[in-house]
């Protein structure tokens, strides 16, 4: 068997309040001078002000970069670059949801090498490290706190540039439930099938390894049972912790394997039409599942099992099938849209299917699929998925 590459953050604080840690984990890793990249809303909910009136008690002052957008672009973190470069800072603080993760990541690169960001995208890979990055997620989704990989937007071709090495894995993951209780129910729901998909992506992925696949079954097995729960009463503790775990082990699993085809098919939706990443997955997920599954059936029955909504001794076949109804059934109780009900125009889509298949797969993750697409198979689920056909 080949070796597997594995890399985790050095330091992972996980349960409610772990947040609140964060002087402490400054101060274990010798940093003192942080720049705390986040998002407007973090700013006005006070969320913010509690982090850095948190630090300026240990002695240590913040500088707040909180002008990040959904879906970071290359404008957005080129100006985060210029707020660092403003200061003299020794480390980065990401908090937030995916958007203020990804964000701090590449700045903290950007901020330390320089040049374009364009320069880092795939297949070029970036381990030497930026200055440190600290993630403190608010969001049960993404699993950015744990991954090697970020995310960045070219305005100029609306291409999500996929950016990997371990220069964007955060040297510490604060990992606090207690952020996401005041997430609205539409923000939960995209997120928690973002963290599923991860770990199903994750376990049929042909560069899954031993050590990915318990960190995908774990997540799988927090995920699903919790998700109905946490949207129909999002103060309910015991989901919300599950979520969040299950999203950070979904994101270790990840970044340790890949993910696959529903991400290769899933960036280029979100930057051509912004669709926010853990909807357009959703739209995705439950087609590609079907398409993909009879190349893997055992695997994508272990989903089955490991989602509970299958007996450990049913056959794979069956598994399956109960996956497939799962996945929709979850669609139509989470009221995911598909695209034409979230707005996007018919004659847009279809003009951009070429481009969208051709930026999918130079993103490289529809090769680590079970079953690889040709562009006329990737067009023909896009039309899948528009129809609202599974």
């Amino acid at each position: 068997m080949s070796i597997a590459s594995i890399a985790l953050p050095r330091i992972f604080r996980i349960g409610g309040g772990a947040s609140n840690e964060l002087p402490e984990v400054l101060a274990s890793l010798g940093l003192s001078r942080p720049l705390v990249v986040t998002d407007g809303w973090l700013v006005g909910s006070g969320r913010v002000a509690e982090l850095t009136g948190r630090l300026a008690a240990a002695g240590i002052v913040a500088r707040v970069f909180a002008d990040t957008v959904p879906d970071p672009t290359v404008a957005s973190v080129d100006a985060g670059v210029a707020f660092l470069l403003e200061g003299d800072h020794d480390c980065v603080v990401g908090f937030g949801g995916g958007s203020p993760l990804d964000s701090a990541k590449a700045i903290a690169l950007l901020g330390k090498f320089g040049g374009a960001m364009a320069d880092y995208k795939a297949p070029h890979v970036q381990d030497a490290p930026g200055l440190p990055v600290i993630a403190i997620p608010t969001t049960a989704g993404t699993g950015s706190e744990a991954t090697r990989f970020t995310i960045i937007t070219d305005e100029a071709t609306d291409e999500k540039m996929l950016c990997p090495g371990l220069a964007y894995l955060p040297i510490a993951a604060l990992v606090d439930y207690e952020l996401t209780f005041t997430k609205p129910v539409r923000l939960t729901a995209d997120t928690g099938i973002d963290s599923l998909t991860h770990a199903i992506e994750a376990y049929v992925s042909k560069r899954a390894n031993p050590f990915s696949d318990g960190m995908a079954l774990l997540a799988m097995r927090a995920i699903a049972p919790n998700l109905r729960r946490v949207c129909a009463d999002p103060m309910d503790a015991a989901a919300r912790e599950a979520m969040m775990l299950g999203a950070t082990q979904a994101g270790i699993a990840f970044s340790n394997s890949s993910v696959a085809l529903v991400h290769g098919m899933s960036r280029p939706i979100g930057a051509h039409f912004h669709v926010p990443h853990g909807l357009s997955n959703a739209m995705l997920l439950p087609a590609v599942t079907a398409w993909s599954a009879p190349a893997a059936l055992t695997r994508y029955g272990d989903c089955a099992r490991a989602m509970g909504v299958a007996d450990e001794a049913e056959g794979d076949q069956s598994a399956v099938a109960r996956l497939l109804g799962e996945l929709a059934a979850l669609n139509r109780e989470l009221e995911v849209p598909g695209p034409a009900a979230w707005g996007i125009d018919a004659a847009r889509w279809e003009a951009l299917v070429p481009t969208m298949c051709a930026q999918a797969a130079a993103s490289g993750s529809p090769a680590n699929n079970p079953r690889v697409p040709d562009a006329e198979e990737m067009a023909m689920l896009y039309a899948q998925v528009w129809a609202g056909q599974v």
